[in-house]
């Protein structure tokens, strides 16, 4: 990648610049890093010097406010074909600095098929100084023709050693918050910080690992279950207040309304009806999103509980997620079998792919929880 933002600044200078091309994919699993690689790759074609991470250039990339990068995720559950549209015209524009326009294109396996028809076009044929950087798990995510015109960097989950060390290197960390972080996010570094950081997170963590010893019963199970899509309603309202609120404002304002007052409908111009409509159906979409990733956090947390609880029944001697809730994690194994565990865990994949098929989130958990019933407590 440094060969290539070498001849990406060659190109731009008039040379031949054959390392570089116009549309790349950063494949990865969750925590693999493949958006900060696709941002640092940003920041390396933008800078002056290929990425010093010193300058004003670099600084932009890092804080979001370069004016020649463009980064983006979909606003709800996937990328409308309206919105990809809207950001191949915004791609189209001449660079303000005068070097590279890139899109920075997060979670781009959540295209639509007329959405990935659409980026499909603008990747055949880009404007010369366009530069195109997909995110995606997996190369085999996104349709044939996208990936077959792009050059695919593949990314490997880093070791918990190496979360680690970044945590305590980086963000000061002490040793032990730093080691027990890094085990529980499976070498995910985002989410180690935040469980370094975040007293609040470890305690979200610490209540979702407490449900399997809790569901002796029925009613247990139940309950079990509304808190945990509660949890994810709450995470969701949180996320999207503040931004719902603004973007509401600022529609009120250009359809000539005032930004107080009752009656948001009273007032609106001409289509402004129609436009209130259709943040309300993106705000919603957007707020599905985020209580869905919360969910399916929680559900991450569970799988790699059952996990370590298979490892301590077969004793194999490997590193624990879960090593500081060892007496929960004995007495899992010992009031089951390994034949339990599995069907414990195939019960989360399948609640796991009933909320990707849009099943109501309380239904699919209830279903779960109630398959993860101990009743030998």
């Amino acid at each position: 990648m440094k060969q290539a933002a070498s001849a990406a600044a060659e190109t731009l200078t008039g040379g031949r610049g054959t390392g570089m091309t116009h549309a790349w994919l950063f494949t990865g699993p969750p925590g693999s890093g493949r958006s900060a690689a696709a941002k640092a790759f940003a920041a390396a074609l933008l800078c002056p010097t290929q990425g010093c991470g010193h300058c004003d250039s670099c600084h932009q990339v890092e804080v979001g406010s370069h004016p020649d990068l463009e980064s983006v995720r979909p606003q709800g559950l996937s990328y409308s074909v309206k919105q990809t549209r809207e950001l191949i015209l915004r791609a189209a524009g001449r660079a303000t600095l005068g070097g590279w326009r890139i899109v920075l294109f997060e979670d781009a396996d959540r295209a639509t098929e007329q959405a990935a028809n659409a980026l499909l076009k603008a990747i055949e044929e880009p404007p010369p100084r366009t530069v195109w950087l997909l995110c995606a798990p997996a190369a085999d995510d996104m349709i044939v023709t996208i990936r077959s015109r792009c050059r695919v960097i593949t990314l490997r989950t880093p070791s918990t050693q190496a979360v680690a060390h970044v945590l305590k290197t980086r963000d000061n960390i002490p040793p032990g918050i730093a080691d027990s972080a890094a085990r529980a996010s499976q070498g995910h570094l985002s989410r180690a910080r935040r469980l370094a950081l975040d007293e609040q997170v470890r305690h979200r963590r610490d209540a979702v690992l407490a449900i399997p010893r809790s569901l002796t019963g029925v009613a247990e199970c139940i309950t079990a279950a509304e808190r945990l899509v509660k949890t994810a309603d709450e995470d969701a309202a949180a996320a999207t207040a503040e931004l719902n609120e603004t973007e509401v404002n600022e529609l009120r304002a250009l359809y000539g309304e005032g930004s107080s007052g009752k009656g948001l409908n009273k007032g609106l111009i001409r289509g402004g009806a129609g436009a209130l409509k259709e943040l309300e159906n993106a705000q919603k979409s957007r707020a599905t999103r985020i209580k869905r990733e919360s969910l399916d956090l929680a559900l991450l947390d569970l799988m790699a509980l059952y996990r370590d609880v298979l490892a301590v029944q077969f004793g194999a001697q490997i590193e624990l997620a879960n090593e500081d809730r060892r007496a929960d994690l004995d007495h899992l194994a010992r009031t089951g079998t390994p034949e339990d565990t599995l069907r414990r865990v195939d019960a989360i994949l399948l609640c796991r792919e009933r909320l990707a098929a849009n099943v109501n989130p309380q239904i699919a958990v209830e279903a779960m929880t109630l398959s993860l019933r101990n009743p030998r407590g």
